[in-house]
């Protein structure tokens, strides 16, 4: 008996700055992401990119990424893409850009991985508000002078 259909296992799930594919056909993962420091927010990012493997499966499949803000409601980006496995000995390697990605306040944004809308993994990306160090030779920012009593 050949099954027609097995949803397949989530190999990996890694957020990058970028990744590329060179002519063998093999990816280079540029920035692979744990958290985001940044200088200050509102912050944006000009994209992120969602790095997924797909194993053990047959049929064809929608795989959804979502970027979700510290609400755990508010859906700041979404992708789609569909691929197909074969056999379970057959692997998909994909490939999802969230492009002009607005980080409104910092905390802990989530990233989730989907496959025909069946939660497959869901991993934590802190924003962390981090200002930048004074420059050396410049004098400090002058103190605001209290207010009247």
């Amino acid at each position: 008996m050949n099954p027609s259909r097995i949803l397949p296992d989530l190999q990996c799930a890694l957020l990058c700055e970028d990744i590329r594919q060179e002519v063998n056909g093999n990816f280079i993962l540029v920035g692979v992401l744990g958290y985001l420091r940044v200088p200050q927010v509102p912050f944006s990012v000009f994209r992120l990119c969602v790095f997924t493997r797909w194993t053990a499966g047959v049929g064809q499949f929608t795989e959804s990424v979502r970027l979700i803000a510290p609400d755990q409601t508010t859906v700041l980006r979404k992708g789609q893409v569909r691929f197909a496995l074969e056999d379970a000995t057959q692997h998909s390697t994909n490939v999802i850009v969230l492009p002009q990605v607005q980080f409104p306040a910092g905390g802990v944004y989530h990233v989730e991985v989907l496959v025909d809308e069946v939660m497959k993994l869901r991993f934590p990306v802190p924003v962390v508000v981090v200002p930048p160090p004074p420059v050396a030779g410049t004098p400090p920012a002058p103190e605001k002078p209290a207010a009247p009593a």
